[in-house]
C-alpha cells in the first residue's frame, strides 16, 4: 500500500517531496502537453522551493532514459513474449508506447530526480 510519507507516493503522484500535501505541477493532467512540465515555484503548504537552482531538472534527463528503457522493455515483453507477435510488431509497440507515455515518463523522471535530493519531513504535516 502506497501512502503519504513514502518516497514512492511523491514519485507516483507528483506531490511535494517534503510534505506530500499538494502537487508540484500547475496542471495535474500530464496529457495537457503545453503544461506537462510547468511546475509551481514552491509548495504553498510547506514553502519548499522545487527549483533548487536554475538548471536543476536537467539531471532528470538521465533518469528519463532509464524510465524510457523500462517502458520499452515492458512493451517488448508484453507484445513479443506474452502476445507472441513478430519483431516488427514488437518494435512498433515499443515506439507507440514511448510516444503514448511520453508525458508520464517526463513527469516520473522529474519526480524521481527531485526525490533523490529531498526527503519527506513529517514535522511539516499538520495534524
Amino acid at each position: 500500500m502506497i501512502r503519504k510519507g513514502m518516497k514512492l507516493y511523491s514519485i507516483l503522484f507528483g506531490s511535494c517531496p517534503k510534505c506530500h500535501q499538494e502537487s508540484m505541477y500547475v496542471e495535474k493532467n500530464p496529457y495537457i502537453i503545453s503544461d506537462t512540465l510547468k511546475i509551481n515555484d514552491q509548495c504553498s503548504h510547506c514553502q519548499t522551493k522545487y527549483r533548487m537552482e536554475p538548471s536543476f531538472f536537467y539531471g532528470s534527463m538521465y533518469v528519463s532514459y532509464g524510465v524510457g528503457i523500462a517502458f520499452a522493455i515492458t512493451a517488448f515483453v508484453i507484445s513479443f513474449i506474452i502476445l507472441e507477435t513478430s519483431l516488427v510488431t514488437a518494435f512498433i509497440a515499443i515506439i507507440a508506447t514511448l510516444i503514448a507515455f511520453m508525458p508520464i515518463i517526463m513527469r516520473l523522471s522529474r519526480n524521481i530526480w527531485i526525490n533523490l535530493f529531498m526527503s519527506y519531513d513529517k514535522t511539516l504535516v499538520k495534524k
